[in-house]
């Protein structure tokens, strides 16, 4: 096109020559040019587009890309183009200077705040993205933080106006108006080519052309009323009414309250304001519902139906009893007011467990199963202890009378469990039901019972894959087996059920009771609160220092024996390393005192047991202070105690004769049952036992009740000498394994000359290599 056209000063030059670089110039005669251009060409229209143009048109399209990687989730790829973003908006600071900050730009950064602010808040979503993503999100919530604090003024009148319109009641002014004054994330380049401002850098050929359909769309959106699109939505609802009620879904309400603004004209809209109006508008809707209650109450015709699932409903209620109680101070009375409440939630528990017996399915009926086993395994059953002992259950009013003759515990959890066993088809229902069954078998002293249900379950096994919660449950009955087979005397089983939890050093978080120090464990702030939500309730603790002095006892009982037996044995290996820890405590200490706690009187009795002193073992294990700390909370403490004594007798005994056999050439079974007050039957099995084991070297004389020792075993400088002996063997096959390596393994089998590892010598063939050469020079 000829310069004829153009106006403006030089220094808009760049503008208009910009521009002409978009269409390109056609060389030759106006005649071979006319040849050339065809008819769709002669119509094209020359497009001029300002340097403006340029830089919105650049931001607009980086902010689709960050609005459709924002729908996508993509955070990396909205990090990156943000980045773009600023920097080309940093490029347009002279024409924003002049024309303003556009408002989409205000625009996509209230909305990217906003939506990084919502993706930061949800929890699970956060999980669910990878490790880039996640980063990116941290990256750029942080950088759009930092950057928004230069536009806090446009940003807030932008929510302003979104706030209006999202609530058209909330305001007086035009909501369609104020969201088209922020416009879209596209620009008008028509419409902006009108001002003024720009007039001089067009071409004057621009202003005589038709308009183009982009400014026809406009000025048609422009100029579209009000009224029209308010009659056109209320056609559509009532379309939508018509279409409805046609179905027979729903039913229009007539009458009702009045359709009123919320808020009156020129109020100031904040957050008090607000506030103040929901709370009007709750109070009105629950007199409503209070109403329509009451009159549904009063018709005799039609029942009364409550929508939704009524066992969802109490295990809802029974999981917020176990909150509360997780959140109340354990020694205060107000955590004794709210145990008390737990009978008021047994009793609606076992009134929905009657009513779904007869109108439930199989897996409501095995759901509502386990929340009552949940709230009876771990309670001991004093009352059908009584009556198993003969005596008589003390009641103190009539609803005791009637307790006192209803169906045991035992009975009641044989009658659940058996039938989740069979029934139940998830695996979690049914392994909780047959850990609680173990933990109420082993409460009350079954020990047969628990320990066969134990081993034919399995659990064992694949314990590991269980939730964190069956694990918990899970713990607790293997320490609960325990402790049961300590009050039954079998010790190695009592030493085997409790060494897993008591070697970790986390009995504490492993049974739910507590947590570690966080500074001790890595963990953050979140998975802390998720950690709590695990424990249990401090009425169903499980008391940790009865728990530890059941296992250091048990330790003691099968470790000083052993350690008499084996004193001088290289190689002898630790039953119970937690055991010996205590043990080299205990001798580190410059000053021995009398014992305090329940550790120091444990090795105290085990100092004693190692001299064959059970006297003073029993003295140090079974006192005043012990009994009030440990002994006394067992179910039958005399009973227990009894046990104890006897086995502290027992192994003083065997550990008497292992230390002091070879003092003996002969002892009496009549002074043994003497010293350690044993009955002769009793001191004769123990003995027999460890010929036969081959743990003494003796025989019995029959005739004269004596045992007589063989002298077969080594004295203190043979057992000396042979430690030695092991020691020195052991050092030569380190440094033939070093020699090995320095010289080549495998017997010279690298070497050239003996490539087949075989060589023969005197007719015949001998293995070659190092062990030969290594002979003969030892």
């Amino acid at each position: 096109m000829s310069r004829f056209f153009a106006t403006g000063s030089d220094s808009e030059s760049e503008e208009s020559s910009s521009a002409d670089e978009i269409t390109p110039k056609a060389t030759g005669t106006p005649f071979k040019q006319a040849l050339l251009l065809s008819d769709d060409e002669e119509d094209t229209k020359r497009v001029v587009r300002s340097a403006k143009d340029k830089r919105f048109e650049e931001l607009t399209n980086i902010i689709k890309t960050i609005r459709n990687a924002m729908k996508i989730r993509d955070m990396a790829k909205c990090l990156e183009e943000f980045e773009q973003l600023c920097r080309a908006f940093l490029k347009s600071k002279n024409i924003v200077d002049k024309e303003g900050i556009p408002p989409f730009y205000i625009r996509l950064l209230a909305d990217l705040e906003d939506y990084l602010n919502q993706l930061w808040e949800d929890k699970e979503g956060k999980k669910k993205m990878n490790k880039n993503n996640a980063k990116a999100l941290s990256t750029l919530r942080q950088k759009i933080r930092k950057y928004n604090r230069d536009y806090e003024n446009e940003i807030a009148s932008y929510k302003e106006v979104r706030f209006s319109r999202d609530f058209p009641n909330s305001s007086t002014s035009d909501d369609d108006e104020d969201d088209e004054d922020w416009g879209s994330d596209t620009v008008d380049s028509s419409s902006e080519s009108s001002d003024d401002g720009e007039e001089k850098s067009t071409s004057l050929a621009v202003v005589f052309l038709k308009k183009t359909q982009e400014a026809e769309k406009a000025d048609k959106k422009l100029g579209k009323k009000r009224k029209p699109k308010k009659k056109e939505r209320l056609e559509e609802e009532m379309e939508e009414e018509a279409g409805e009620e046609a179905e027979g879904g729903w039913e229009k309400v007539k009458g009702g309250a009045p359709l009123v603004k919320m808020f009156a004209k020129g109020t100031e809209i904040n957050v008090p304001v607000v506030v103040k109006k929901l709370n009007e508008i709750l109070q009105a809707r629950g007199k409503k519902v209070i109403i329509s209650l009451n009159e549904s109450l009063a018709n005799t015709d039609q029942p009364f139906r409550v929508r939704g699932c009524i066992l969802t409903l109490v295990e809802r209620m029974d999981e917020e009893f176990t909150k509360i109680m997780q959140n109340t101070d354990p020694h205060s009375q107000e955590y004794v007011d709210n145990l008390k409440d737990e009978g008021r939630v047994c009793a609606i528990i076992d009134r929905l467990l009657n009513y779904l017996e007869n109108k439930g399915s199989t897996e409501e009926i095995c759901r509502i199963y386990l929340r009552r086993i949940m709230h009876t395994y771990y309670k001991f059953d004093y009352k059908a202890h009584r009556r198993s002992l003969g005596l008589q259950v003390e009641s103190k009013s009539e609803h005791d009378q009637e307790e006192s003759e209803g169906e045991d515990s035992a009975v009641i959890m044989d009658r659940f469990c058996k039938f989740i066993y069979a029934k139940d088809r998830t695996d979690r229902i049914r392994t909780c039901a047959i850990l609680c069954h173990i933990y109420h078998h082993a409460l009350h002293s079954r020990w047969y019972q628990a320990r066969d249900l134990m081993l034919m379950s399995h659990l064992q096994d694949n314990i590991q894959h269980a939730d964190p919660p069956v694990q918990i449950l899970y713990n607790r009955t293997m320490v609960q087996l325990g402790i049961c087979a300590f009050r039954q005397g079998m010790i190695k089983d009592a030493h085997n059920a409790l060494l897993d939890i008591q070697s970790s050093g986390r009995a504490k978080e492993l049974l739910g009771q507590g947590l570690l120090m966080r500074n001790m464990q890595e963990r953050n702030a979140e998975q802390e609160k998720i950690e709590k939500r695990r424990q249990v309730p401090f009425h169903m603790h499980i008391n940790l220092e009865l728990l530890e002095c059941v296992y250091l006892v048990s330790a003691m009982l099968l470790e000083i024996p052993y350690m008499a037996a084996h004193e001088f044995d290289a190689r002898r290996r630790m039953i119970s390393k937690q055991f010996h820890h205590q043990l080299r405590v205990g001798e580190r200490q410059p000053l021995l005192g009398p014992p305090e706690s329940m550790r120091e009187h444990v090795v105290a009795a085990s100092k004693a047991m190692k001299m064959g002193d059970w006297r003073t073992c029993h003295s140090f294990i079974i006192n005043e202070k012990m009994n009030m700390k440990v002994w006394d909370l067992f179910p039958e403490t005399q009973r227990v105690q009894e046990m104890l004594v006897r086995k502290i007798q027992e192994e003083s005994l065997r550990t008497y004769l292992f230390t002091y056999s070879s003092v003996y050439d002969s002892i009496s079974m009549e002074t043994l049952s003497e010293m350690f007050q044993l009955e002769i039957p009793t001191v004769h099995s123990i003995i027999s036992k460890m010929i036969i084991n081959e743990e003494l070297m003796a025989s019995l004389d029959q005739p004269t009740q004596t045992v007589v020792m063989h002298r077969t075993e080594p004295t203190s400088l043979q057992n000396m000498a042979l430690q030695l002996a092991e020691k020195l063997g052991s050092l030569v096959e380190n440094n033939e394994r070093v020699f090995d390596l320095k010289q080549g393994v495998y017997g010279g089998y690298f070497n050239r000359d003996q490539k087949s590892g075989y060589q023969q010598n005197k007719g015949g063939y001998q293995r070659g290599g190092y062990r030969n050469q290594n002979q003969s020079n030892y």
